[in-house]
């Protein structure tokens, strides 16, 4: 500590400030008084307050209101004691006059020093209202601080806190900040509440995105890094948090119980499904992961993500029945998750005879290893375009639903070691090919977006909440089951696109319709009849089960392979394929 530290001599003007003041307080009420009695006290006083409590040492840029009342309370504690000890000397009255004069001009001093150091020298230009007026939200509006925004206001739903005020800042419910801002925009609303669901998030963004150029949240409260500065961790408000439905019923004990020690055989493992499976397999603490994809890039993309878990990357053909059987006799997996596919309409359109082999024959081959070598369950992932085909990919899948779920014939079916399920769900939010990622392409290169019809809508579900209910699914199944994911309310893809617009903020970015393609039909549908059971989970259904002979299945199948009209043999398999080509005039 340098002699002339800077904060040495504040405390010495605040001694001679308090010296003086506590003897014109005197001369004003003509109180007699032993001048050098009372100078000498005091100073006796300050002084040991200076070092006993080490006031000297106090970073006063950093301080805070905690600072100040533990301050206050120290002084107000020494001041009964020194009272004490002189009251013989100096009155009562006098004492505590220096004390509280002490006291105001400590903390006078500490708070304009504190607000001169930390007073931004960034000029505000922009203006952001926070939503939470909790710790996150007093936080926020700390760091906002240093930046170019200036906190307008606060807004909470909790109405013991509206029209009160945190640092001079006002406390609004939602309600007024509309009434406020009905013929303007503020810059940024930033939403500090990790703790609310999504529903609540996308309500506020229904709300208000009219008053706001912008709209960031940050993370929820599993995600916040509550030691890291909230401000860089605030997110743009995307499609998916506006999607999200985040299902009540997720039971990851049970999932757990399925997974935990088990090792489990993924195909596809690249995909965007697979390889969302293959981080949760890794999260419930499998024993063993086997990667099966015949993409390098995608086996490795998804074997850097790995880290905690035994992996064991295979780049093969599920078409390839001699190397699936290799794989399967080598590592002896216990759970076998299928979700390798062709599965982009179009691309299968134009494909038939590869998308019969890929999807339908791939499927058999995995199957039927799995039966011979006793894995313990099959777990088929299927899609809501197997349910009355307008197209080749819906087609194939709903032959291998029909597959998977006749098998294992009902003579066999108590004694089988292998039971086979299926999940069939709808679009999972920005896997490739989907129209997600898509329109965010076009968006950054300010293209319109296209559409092909005005009409059309879909299922939509995050891939997490997707790859964790087809776990859950699949530990419930004991065989032959159709389970189906509730995918909530279908969207139109038009409203999808106009929100996409909204969010990007690019107002000249328009939406051009192209027609619908080969294949694609208006809506999908998850259920072929309605004759599903419930589980015990609401979240999961069971699709009533379609018997088919498994013997004319498989010659049907061969069939399929050499025959020259392959459409018609797949409408003779899938009676209710209505294959829609939707030719532009």
């Amino acid at each position: 500590m340098y002699l002339f530290d800077k904060r040495i001599l504040n405390f010495l003007v605040i001694i001679v400030l308090t010296i003086l003041t506590t003897w014109w307080t005197f001369f004003i009420f003509h109180k007699p008084f032993d001048l050098y009695l009372v100078s000498i006290i005091v100073l006796i006083r300050m002084v040991a307050s200076i070092v006993i409590y080490s006031d000297y040492s106090l970073s006063w840029s950093k301080a805070s209101s905690k600072t100040f009342l533990l301050k206050s309370i120290v002084y107000i504690s020494a001041f009964f004691v020194y009272s004490f000890i002189f009251y013989t000397y100096i009155e009562i009255y006098f004492l505590a006059s220096e004390l509280f004069l002490y006291i105001f001009s400590i903390n006078f001093i500490m708070y304009l020093y504190h607000y001169i150091i930390n007073k931004s020298k960034i000029e505000k230009t922009k203006l952001v209202v926070i939503y939470g007026a909790g710790k996150a939200g007093i936080k926020l509006e700390s760091e906002f601080s240093s930046s170019e925004y200036r906190v307008k206001y606060f807004i909470d739903d909790d109405p013991i806190l509206q029209n009160r005020s945190i640092d001079s800042i006002n406390v609004v419910s939602a309600d007024k900040i509309k009434n406020i801002m009905s013929t303007k925009k503020f810059d940024l609303l930033a939403i500090a509440m990790p703790s609310i669901s999504n529903d609540y998030i996308k309500d506020i963004y229904n709300n208000l995105s009219p008053h706001f150029t912008e709209i960031k949240v940050l993370p929820s409260l599993d995600e916040v890094l509550h030691n890291e500065v909230f401000l860089s961790q605030l997110k743009n408000m995307s499609v998916e948090d506006l999607l999200a439905r985040y299902p009540k019923d997720l039971d990851k004990t049970q999932t757990s119980s399925f997974i935990k020690d088990k090792v489990v055989l993924v195909t596809g493992a690249g995909g965007s499904i697979g390889s969302e499976i293959c981080r949760q397999c890794e999260q419930f603490k499998a024993k063993k992961l086997i990667l099966l994809d015949n993409s390098e890039f995608n086996l490795y993309s998804i074997i850097e993500e790995l880290s905690s878990i035994e992996i064991v990357p295979v780049m093969q053909n599920i078409v390839n029945i001699a190397d699936i059987d290799k794989t399967f006799k080598l590592y002896k997996p216990d759970i076998v998750i299928h979700a390798a596919a062709y599965k982009h309409v179009p691309l299968v359109e134009l494909n038939l005879k590869e998308a019969i082999l890929n999807n339908v024959i791939g499927t058999k081959n995995v199957i039927d290893t799995s039966i011979k070598y006793g894995v313990e369950k099959v777990v088929m992932i299927s899609t809501d375009k197997a349910v009355r085909p307008t197209n080749i990919m819906g087609t194939t899948k709903r032959i291998c639903e029909l597959y998977a779920q006749n098998v294992i014939s009902l003579e066999n079916f108590n004694t089988a070691a292998t039971d086979i399920v299926t999940v069939r769900f709808g679009n999972v939010l920005g896997s490739s090919g989907s129209v997600i990622p898509k329109f965010k392409s076009q968006i950054a290169k300010d293209q319109n977006i296209t559409v092909t019809h005005p009409d059309i809508t879909r299922y939509f579900m995050l891939v997490e909440e997707a790859c964790e209910l087809v776990l859950q699914a699949a530990s419930i199944g004991s065989g032959g089951e159709i389970f189906i994911l509730d995918m909530g309310k279908p969207i139109k893809i038009v409203d999808l696109a106009n929100k996409m617009i909204e969010l990007s903020g690019k107002e000249n970015i328009k939406i051009e319709f192209s027609g619908l393609r080969p294949g694609e039909k208006l809506y999908e549908e998850l259920l072929i009849d309605d004759s599903d059971a419930q589980t015990d989970y609401e979240s999961i259904t069971v699709a009533a089960p379609t018997f088919y002979n498994i013997d004319k299945l498989n010659k049907d199948i061969q069939e399929l392979l050499v025959c020259d009209d392959k459409l018609e043999k797949l409408k003779e398999i899938v009676p209710e394929f209505n294959h829609q080509l939707n030719l532009k005039a």
